[in-house]
């Protein structure tokens, strides 16, 4: 696995591994999960030169940090932790947003003791507060760099006004935001700011959350208490249509003898060294398939065909319902 840098300096494995589904929102998200298999698939990335793991506070809540940590334990040098706070949460699950600078030192430690680390390698910013200033949450941030409990600082989903904002308050590594072949509204204003700031960009959900590997051909293929049912660009009403992008990355895999799934992420990776995509798994397979997408080059040809399957907005439906769309791009 060859390696990519985040920012002038965190240098990460060209894909990392999205740990969400292992522990996500509720557990359920993508599924339930097998934790012996989720400690094998970590075991499995680290074996395959995978050094970039992405978890948040948020996903289980706690437990996806619990399990991360686990798995790395014994295994942490030349690994790259991130992790995310922002939201409040209880038993009874979401109860809104806090970004204070009260609680993003609680958050850090408790994300320290349950990962099991002395250092968050990139501590991001799971979702903008707008009731709480970025240069407060920022500031705050930065002050646990200089007090060695963070390496480096990421924001997610944030908007162009506020990246500005935060990364005047204290240098910003990455920005962590969805993007992929049927979601590319990143590209007209906010990757241009990411090149010129010098930011490295993640893209979460690099495949579509699995639509774009052409293995769900239709609703029944997702278990009841998949969070996916409710995602509108499953519905019914657009799954015909975005199927047909699904068609013509098969058709780009085919002639490569690859996954779509590796075709997917071939394509992100192409679009900038300054990109790291972080796919999601919980099974080696999954993994295993995802990670060979590293070695994928595309023709030129192939990329002029993805992307005029692709256009920007060209996707049916939202990628979240009202509620959560008006989380992302502050």
């Amino acid at each position: 696995m060859h390696s990519r840098t985040l920012g002038p300096e965190l240098e990460v494995s060209a894909l990392g591994l999205g740990c969400m589904p292992m522990a996500g929102i509720g557990n359920g998200m993508y599924g339930q999960a097998s934790i012996s298999e989720s400690l094998a698939t970590i075991d499995r990335a680290i074996e395959l030169g995978v050094t970039f793991f992405d978890s948040a506070e948020v996903y289980g809540p706690y437990r996806n940090e619990e399990l991360l940590g686990r798995a790395i334990s014994g295994k942490r040098q030349g690994l790259v932790i991130a992790t995310k706070f922002g939201f409040q949460f209880d038993t009874e699950g979401f109860r809104g947003l806090d970004s204070t600078p009260a609680n993003v030192r609680r958050a850090c430690e408790g994300s320290l003791q349950r990962l099991g680390i002395d250092e968050i390698d990139l501590f991001y910013q799971h979702r903008v507060d707008p009731d709480v200033p970025i240069e407060d949450t920022v500031g705050e941030m930065g002050r646990l760099v200089e007090e060695g409990k963070v390496r480096f600082l990421g924001l997610s989903e944030a908007g162009v006004e506020t990246i500005k904002r935060a990364a005047a308050t204290h240098p910003i590594a990455a920005l962590q935001s969805e993007y992929s072949l049927w979601e590319r509204e990143v590209e007209t204003e906010i990757l241009p700011l990411c090149q010129e700031l010098d930011i490295g960009f993640v893209p979460y959900s690099p495949l579509g959350r699995g639509f774009l590997t052409g293995q769900i051909k239709s609703l029944e293929d997702l278990p009841e208490d998949d969070y996916r049912r409710r995602d509108p660009r499953y519905g019914e009403e657009n799954f015909a249509q975005n199927m047909q992008l699904v068609d013509v990355v098969k058709q780009v895999a085919a002639r490569h003898d690859r996954s779509a799934a590796q075709v997917a992420l071939a394509w992100l990776m192409a679009q900038s060294e300054m990109i790291v995509p972080i796919p999601g798994s919980k099974r080696r397979a999954t993994l295993e398939d995802s990670m060979a997408s590293a070695d994928l080059v595309l023709t030129s040809e192939d990329l002029t065909e993805l992307d005029a399957a692709a256009p920007v907005g060209g996707t049916a439906g939202p990628r979240y319902g009202e509620a959560m769309m008006k989380m992302v791009r502050r």
